[in-house]
């Protein structure tokens, strides 16, 4: 399976790629991307099996990542993991099609907590 970590933070990728190795997922197959743009195309070429995103990124952001996504008919599954986490955000990241929103900072339990049912699905 392929997991694409998409923020604009160097640091913040290997942090994320280092905690779901710690959650129990590290035989899946890791990508990156700076932004919404190289997301976005990284999707078209790689063709991900989920994608986590930071919310707040130049370019293109987290949510208009998302929406463009799903514009183009594209359903791979979404979850956010940001430093932001209020209601509106939750709720405008559930009504254009995240399955979930993690708040940093997080821990393994929390990523082993929101991707178990997303991967087994």
């Amino acid at each position: 399976m392929k997991i694409l970590i998409v923020d604009d933070s160097k640091a913040m990728r290997m942090i994320v790629t280092r905690t779901l190795r710690q959650a129990g997922f590290g035989d899946h197959e890791f990508l990156e991307a700076e932004n919404g743009a190289e997301g976005l195309a990284l999707v078209d070429t790689a063709a991900p099996d989920l994608v986590l995103s930071d919310w707040n990124m130049p370019e293109v952001n987290g949510i208009e990542f998302l929406q463009a996504l799903r514009a183009k008919g594209n359903q791979v599954r979404f979850g956010f993991v940001t430093s932001e986490s209020t209601d509106t955000m939750r709720s405008l990241a559930s009504e254009s099609g995240a399955l979930f929103l993690i708040a940093k900072p997080f821990t393994a339990d929390t990523f082993a907590d929101a991707l178990g049912g997303v991967l087994a699905a």
